[in-house]
């Protein structure tokens, strides 16, 4: 069942296909330009686009830094630090389609914030991705003390395919040994390959995502791995049979998705493993309906996010 206020706005959501990716990615940058307002918190921030260095003998990547202008008249202050990683099924999205949402965050977490321009599947496939998310979080670390960062709170922020990357890349800092992650904000992640839950099998023509999409983003994604044995778990986390030692986490999960299942039982997986989660299932919600920014249950929903992330991140309240 639908929310009946995100009912309303069934008609006027986009139809998302990816049999032409590089088409997918003009169309959808196309709907987020025709959405873009004026955001008063950029007034707060310093923004500037960065090249790092990538992971290893990587090509560099991109990076947007968000900076609240604070920190320039207190240079011996220190703020929270946030990764945050796009969605777009690994195939779409940029940084600048989730500009007004990493000002958002930003702001509201009073913390420097890095968004990272990783390289998108099928031109890109697995780990290509995931290595520049890991390179961004590694900048993160050395750059803490030029960027005003305290390393002790830096936290991983994605929705969708960029919370898949996200709980991947925490797995994968685990594994090596850091660098360190304080906090994982997944929202609707993606992180299941095999593509077998209720929700994945039920939800076929879901608004905005769908199993036939689903089935797609991770063939671009994984190529003939795609379902098989031998995918890694850093390639799809919902995999991972040790989930120990992870970062606490926040997951939210919308009902009307086919993403729901996988991110329940990855948060009930790192629960069993010893792991604090907090897990928020919405109502009425599909994926991606948080654009419907004035619905009663999105505003809720980016309250809560917004309350949970600065708690976790240790920013009071005043």
């Amino acid at each position: 069942m639908i929310d009946p206020e995100l009912e309303t706005v069934l008609d006027f959501m986009p139809v998302i296909d990816l049999d032409d990716p590089v088409a997918a990615r003009r169309e959808f940058e196309k709907l987020i330009v025709a959405m873009r307002t004026t955001l008063p918190e950029e007034e707060l921030l310093d923004i500037e686009d960065r090249l790092i260095p990538g992971w290893e003998d990587d090509p560099e990547v991109s990076v947007r830094v968000y900076r609240p202008k604070a920190l320039a008249a207190d240079p011996g202050t220190t703020v929270p630090g946030i990764l945050h990683i796009h969605g777009g099924g690994f195939v779409v999205g940029s940084v600048e389609s989730e500009h007004a949402g990493a000002v958002m965050t930003a702001a509201n977490a009073d913390a420097v914030l890095v968004s990272v321009e990783y390289r998108l599947a099928p031109e890109h496939p697995y780990p290509a991705g995931l290595h520049d998310c890991y390179a961004a979080l590694s900048y993160l670390h050395a750059e803490a003390g030029a960027l005003g960062v305290d390393p002790a709170r830096i936290a991983l922020l994605g929705a969708s395919a960029g919370g898949g990357l996200a709980a991947a890349t925490a797995l994968l800092a685990r594994d090596r040994g850091g660098p360190p992650v304080c906090f994982q904000m997944l929202h609707i992640p993606e992180l299941d390959d095999r593509l077998e839950t209720p929700s994945m099998l039920r939800f076929v023509d879901s608004p905005l995502w769908n199993r036939p999409l689903a089935v797609k983003s991770w063939q671009f994604y994984l190529g003939e791995l795609a379902g098989s044995d031998d995918v890694p778990v850093y390639a799809a986390p919902a995999r991972a049979t040790d989930l120990s030692g992870l970062p606490p986490a926040y997951v939210s999960t919308a009902e009307n998705d086919p993403l729901r299942d996988e991110g329940i039982a990855y948060a009930l997986g790192m629960l069993r493993a010893g792991v604090s989660v907090e897990l928020h299932q919405f109502p009425g919600t599909f994926h991606g309906s948080a654009l419907v920014t004035g619905a009663a249950v999105s505003r809720r929903a980016g309250h809560e996010a917004s309350v949970v992330l600065r708690r976790a991140l240790g920013v009071v309240d005043t």
